[in-house]
């Protein structure tokens, strides 16, 4: 698109935080829109870069987006710390106890199981079977 532009086109979009994943990179591609003679419309926030007051509003707008995105991921992070503190580790459960591991071991080294035998045998994918025996 950007390359497309010329004197007088103007960039619409809904919110103009689907066009960018950070306030840098929203202000480089408003940049480029200006240098090209373009101008910018959120339809969103109501914001219109072709005018002085829409420049100012845009800019104004955009930090403050940057703002909450930051803010979120710092209380996520703050999150994850207090869970962690309280003994919670993320993610999702393990597929196989020790002792299923030891056993999947045995079915596939000793006995020459299938992997996919062994894999419906604890309801688990062959994938999981595979990592198993690689892990041990």
């Amino acid at each position: 698109m950007l390359e497309q532009l010329r004197d007088g086109d103007v960039v619409i979009v809904t919110k103009y935080d689907r066009l960018a994943r950070s306030l840098k990179d929203l202000m480089e591609i408003v940049e480029t829109v200006r240098e090209c003679g373009a101008g910018f419309k959120s339809l969103a926030e109501d914001i219109d870069t072709t005018t002085p007051s829409g420049r100012l509003v845009f800019h104004v707008f955009a930090s403050i987006a940057q703002f909450e995105r930051e803010r979120i991921s710092e209380r996520t992070r703050e999150g994850l710390a207090a869970a962690r503190k309280r003994g919670r580790i993320g993610g999702r459960p393990p597929a196989l106890s020790s002792a299923q591991k030891d056993e999947v071991r045995r079915l596939r080294d000793i006995e020459q199981r299938p992997l996919g035998e062994i894999a419906s045998l604890f309801k688990v994918s062959v994938r999981t079977v595979r990592r198993v025996g690689e892990s041990a």
